[in-house]
């Protein structure tokens, strides 16, 4: 059974899971109407899958545990950017964010010697690790890139891959 403070932590991560499939999601409808970015289109579209099912597992556990998951109302994220290089700025700095309240939802759990729900934490801990990962990797190579147009043909194509190493 999951304490109030859990269910509601818990809660506000699916909030930020939602904020985060709807982030991604207006990302890939920026990028779609941008000349040359079909793989990048093609990225942020899957990743706006994934934060939704990231979202659904969440749903799932608290239900399962007892509690009430709440489906949550969401703000319009971002819809334009300057840029593809700021547009994976933002992306990094959320997934930061992102990680600071997995890392917060663990600490509740073992100070509230919930091991079940910080074993099931695990599962994002790692993930997070991946996401900041792949979202540094993406801006640095944006950045040796700079306003290169064939660096961009590149990494547009090399994106659709980056995601499995």
């Amino acid at each position: 059974m999951l304490s109030q403070t859990m269910k509601e932590a818990l809660n506000k991560q699916v909030l930020m899971e939602a904020q985060s499939s709807q982030a991604y999601l207006a990302m890939g409808s920026w990028a779609e109407i941008q000349p040359g970015l079909k793989g990048v289109t093609q990225f942020f579209f899957r990743h706006s899958d994934e934060e939704r099912m990231h979202m659904l597992k969440l749903i799932h556990y608290i239900n399962e545990r007892g509690g009430f998951a709440v489906v949550p109302k969401l703000e319009q994220p971002t819809l334009t950017f300057v840029s593809l290089k700021k547009a994976f700025e933002i992306l990094f700095e959320h997934e930061v964010k992102v990680s600071e309240s997995i890392n917060n939802l663990v600490d509740i759990a073992l100070s509230e010697k919930d091991y079940a729900t910080h074993n099931f934490l695990q599962w994002y801990v790692n993930e997070q690790i991946e996401e900041e990962r792949l979202a540094r990797e993406c801006n640095d190579k944006l950045e040796l890139i700079g306003e290169d147009k064939s660096g961009l043909y590149l990494f547009d194509r090399d994106i659709m891959t980056m995601d499995s190493e």
